[in-house]
């Protein structure tokens, strides 16, 4: 699924009414009717309901949401903000329907069950409790700058209550991509967000969480053109993307024709880290593994992975020398390797030795973060998967993740490597450009391991001779996967790392059902 730029949504839109062809009122009807159909789902009839509808089409939405509502039962007051006498056209034409459906309503039944008040100078709010539902129509994604002055005002007040909120395509206030420059408290804070057929950039950043809230995206037909004015470098990943990618196995395998990987993990007192990564690695259709560990970490290896063969380190301790690894089809390193003196020196060796793909990770990532000009010696197209601290020894600190995202992808274009941002709705960037939101995965992932039991899963794939960067994207979902039907049975609380490794099995399972 593409993410598109407010632009690009204008240019969508107008594609679909010259083409389908539709009027712009239509359009914004059938709008309108997916938001009001989604609100009737969650919210019985006796919901009091507050509409706030700005003067552009974000406003005419809010005004057919209204009357909808209406239509349906519902108690609903309407706040139609037009302090410049400046409606948009269908906007215009909204007000008056609500306004003839109040007409209608009055003359056969004697009560309105809509009321619409409109603003023009002056506005005293209405008290906001808890139990009502507040829906944001103010503006949408054609805002250009930071709310201010009245609007402002209007957005402070409806955040301060205890009401819940409904924001229609964008919370007012948020720029679809880049909120750098924007004023961040006069966003408006919804509990939901209904978005139009995208999703919208901004959806996908920690820090706008608290403004989004839940979001659920509602296809209401709009027609791409697929030309290049709706070429983008954003993508959200679903599982019908998945399912084509995923390999069928020959009647005739064996495990010399599943891949030959290795792991160079786990130092003294870290096994843990190189366990959970070789389960997952075995649990991901492996044929066989070998792992590089210290002799330290050889009876736990050996009783906890009994399917993988050891190459020992001559150190006790740690991982200390770099070994040919011509003969293996990927290697992973860095779960739990630590950055002692001998480690970072056998890393760069190993890397820049090592003609295989390849996954970096964790200690390794670290290392990379203390010598930075090493990403110079880092071989084309292999895999980078840090989390965000791990990231920020690459490309130092941000102001926000959108400048965060930008200069990771500029890092991956100019070393010619796929990095993945780990985290909720993890990204991976191309070589190209080209960002992939993952939809899968939730909050009880956030424990420690989760990100050995990455490394593992991606690093079969490659050895299975999946392209690095479909192991990657692959990788990812079925990671996410295996989190989300653990937690399912399980709880966010109860999860641990250990689990997502034992429900890989399903996850595989679930892709391959039809």
């Amino acid at each position: 699924m593409k993410i598109l730029s407010a632009a690009q949504l204008k240019i969508v839109d107008a594609y679909t009414i010259e083409h389908e062809p539709i009027s712009s009122t239509n359009l914004m009807e059938r709008a309108s009717r997916a938001v009001a159909n989604k609100i009737r789902e969650r919210w019985s009839a006796n919901t009091p309901i507050k509409i706030f509808a700005g003067p552009g089409n974000n406003g005419g939405d809010a005004l057919a949401v209204a009357r909808m509502l209406g239509e349906a039962s519902y108690k609903v007051y309407v706040y139609l903000f037009n302090t410049t006498d400046g409606l948009s056209p269908d906007c215009q034409i909204n007000k008056q329907r609500l306004v003839d459906f109040q007409d209608v309503k009055q003359n056969m039944l004697g009560v309105r069950n809509v009321e619409l008040v409109e603003v023009t100078s002056q506005f005293t709010p209405p008290k906001l409790e808890e139990g009502d539902l507040v829906i944001d129509g103010l503006f949408g994604t054609g805002l250009s700058r930071p709310l201010n002055g009245g609007f402002a005002s209007v957005v402070k007040y409806i955040n301060a209550s205890p009401a819940t909120v409904v924001a229609i395509d964008v919370p007012s206030g948020l720029m679809c991509e880049d909120n750098t420059y924007n004023v961040m408290n006069h966003i408006i804070k919804a509990n939901y967000t209904f978005t139009i057929q995208y999703p919208k950039l901004a959806f996908f950043f920690p820090e706008n969480e608290q403004y989004v809230g839940e979001w659920e995206i509602l296809d209401i037909g709009l027609l791409d053109p697929g030309t290049e004015d709706t070429m983008t470098f954003y993508n959200f990943t679903e599982k019908k993307d998945m399912v084509p990618m995923l390999k069928r196995r020959s009647k005739f395998a064996h495990k010399g024709t599943m891949g030959h990987a290795v792991l160079i993990a786990g130092k003294k007192g870290m096994a843990g880290a190189a366990i959970l990564s070789a389960r997952a690695c075995m649990r991901s259709g492996l044929g066989k593994l070998t792992i590089r560990t210290p002799e330290s970490n050889v009876r736990i290896m050996q009783e906890s992975v009994p399917e993988a063969v050891l190459n020992i380190d001559v150190d006790a301790n740690c991982f200390s020398q770099s070994f040919d690894t011509s003969e293996f089809d990927a290697m992973a390193i860095g779960p739990g390797i630590g950055t002692s003196s001998y480690t970072v020196q056998a890393f760069i060796e190993q890397v820049s030795m090592t003609k295989c793909p390849m996954v970096i990770d964790a200690d390794a990532l670290n290392i990379l973060g203390s010598h930075r000009g090493w990403i110079n010696q880092l071989p084309r197209r292999c895999i980078l998967t840090p989390h965000k601290k791990e990231l920020f020894g690459l490309i130092s600190t941000t102001r926000n993740s959108y400048e965060e995202l930008e200069r990771t992808r500029e890092l991956a274009v100019r070393q010619r490597i796929y990095i993945l941002i780990k985290g909720a709705y993890s990204a991976i960037v191309t070589p190209t450009g080209n960002v992939y939101f993952n939809s899968t995965g939730n909050p009880g992932m956030a424990t420690a391991g989760a990100g050995d039991v990455l490394t593992g899963i991606i690093l079969s794939l490659l050895a299975q001779s999946y392209e690095p960067e479909i192991a990657l994207r692959l990788g990812v979902y079925l990671h996410g996967l295996a989190g989300d039907l653990a937690a399912a049975e399980l709880s966010y609380e109860g999860l641990i790392s250990t689990d997502i490794v034992n429900y890989l099995p399903k996850a595989f399972r679930v892709l391959r059902e039809k």
